[in-house]
């Protein structure tokens, strides 16, 4: 493939924009360097970048685009928005509507309140915790990412009785002696945390099918362990369903579980491909968020038209019958595909798939940890990653990043995806 033109963008932007990119993770750096891809339409299924090259995508924008780009129902509420007035300052039927069908779908929500992101619905949720316990730490999973604020950009210490260090430049010390990292899926380490610290922790911050280092699952008993170690102790529990609320059925991961949470944050699909956030739990806690208490919180964009129209917009689409099927469907063929193609050309994988999100790890145990996914090879992925892409496959260009379906898939889609891996495993047989 030609990427003239993404190359020549990519070399202006670097001029005027930090790094060339407006998220780190839309660069290259973790698969070999080079400029990335820019994209100029996406239709469906598919991307055209400004060389015209057309992709089967698989990066749904990090998750958000469930349900393809330019979807027709989405698209005539936004512009129903645009025509109406996208920003109002003020109350509106929409948010009433949107937050009673969120409550509908995830029976956990007593009360809602929108947000302009995941990271602000996040944010949030530990500042309502913090006012309504009185206590000041947090307790959070390694590789689960819950946004950018300082709380959460924290590593973790030398074990689960230590307290973390800043896991970035800007977060302060004593942010950081605020926060419990802990090995996901480890009841005993989590359990030593709680002794040591369980009267101090106001919440719990999970992820309860992750994410963010790949698509996995609790094992079994694990997250029922943490919710009744989290009551024992009186601390909260925080589900982020920002990536998970809505993705493998209409709902919340939470239900999925049999769990119910004290709070809940989500983002991304809810927005139907506009920028969102929301937050929500039990009445007793939200009652504590201003203006009914001392929590403070607001924010100018939050529950704007165009946001409200369009997250109401993709849930009636996803509400449909047979979606979420068609997605663990498409999911299952992709998935069968991806391992006989690398068995057949001697490449060890794993991989993770829930219904249609699936992630490939280049390496031969099962991953259920993030340790496991960092031992996986980096350098294989970001391979397999540029051959992939000059067959016209996109993915995210990370291997800790999953791979997501959207009902705009066909099972032709998934055809040529298995044989343009076939081709890359090929590819990496002949050299590694």
């Amino acid at each position: 493939m030609n990427h003239t033109k993404s190359e020549e963008i990519y070399n202006e932007a670097l001029e005027h924009i930090v790094g060339g990119v407006n998220s780190p993770s839309r660069s290259y750096k973790a698969v070999g360097g080079g400029a990335p891809v820019v994209m100029e339409r996406g239709k469906g299924a598919y991307f055209y970048d400004v060389d015209g090259n057309r992709y089967i995508d698989y990066l749904a924008a990090y998750g958000p685009i469930i349900t393809g780009f330019g979807h027709p129902h989405i698209a005539q509420a936004i512009s129903h928005a645009a025509e109406t007035g996208v920003l109002f300052g003020t109350p509106t039927q929409h948010e009433v509507n949107f937050a009673k069908m969120l409550k509908e779908a995830i029976p956990s929500l007593d009360k809602v309140r929108f947000t302009n992101s995941g990271t602000e619905a996040v944010m949030t949720t530990v500042r309502v915790a913090r006012a309504y316990t009185g206590r000041t730490k947090i307790i959070k999973f390694a590789g689960c990412y819950h946004g950018h604020f300082d709380q959460v950009l924290v590593a973790a210490g030398s074990g689960p009785a230590t307290l973390g260090s800043p896991d970035s430049a800007g977060v302060p010390v004593a942010v950081a002696t605020e926060v419990i990292t802990v090995p996901f899926n480890n009841k005993e380490e989590f359990q030593l945390a709680m002794e040591k610290w369980g009267d101090e922790i106001a919440a719990i911050l999970i992820e309860p099918i992750v994410g963010n280092f790949g698509m996995v699952m609790p094992n079994p008993g694990f997250l029922e362990y943490v919710h009744d170690i989290a009551k024992e102790k009186g601390a909260i529990t925080i589900h982020d369903e920002v990536i998970t609320a809505f993705r493998f059925h209409y709902g919340a991961a939470q239900d999925l579980l049999g769990l119910k949470p004290d709070l809940t944050a989500m983002g991304k699909i809810i927005g139907g491909g506009l920028p969102i956030g929301a937050y929500g739990g039990k009445k007793e806690i939200m009652d504590t968020v201003a203006p009914l208490g001392p929590a403070y919180q607001a924010g100018t964009m939050a529950g704007n038209p165009a946001s409200m129209l369009a997250g109401i917009a993709c849930l009636e689409v996803l509400k449909q019958p047979g979606i979420y099927e068609e997605l663990d469907r498409l999911g299952g063929i992709l998935e069968n595909g991806l391992l006989e193609a690398a068995k057949k050309h001697g490449v060890t994988i794993t991989i993770n798939r829930i219904k249609g999100a699936l992630s490939v790890y280049f390496t031969n145990e099962k991953v259920e940890n993030y340790e496991q996914a960092e031992k996986s090879d980096g350098e294989m992925f970001g391979r397999f990653f540029k051959l992939m892409l000059e067959k016209g496959i996109n993915l995210a260009p990370s291997k800790y990043e999953a791979w997501f379906l959207t009902t705009e898939h066909k099972e032709e889609d998934i055809i040529e995806t298995i044989a343009a891996a076939e081709y890359a495993f090929s590819q990496l047989a002949l050299n590694k």
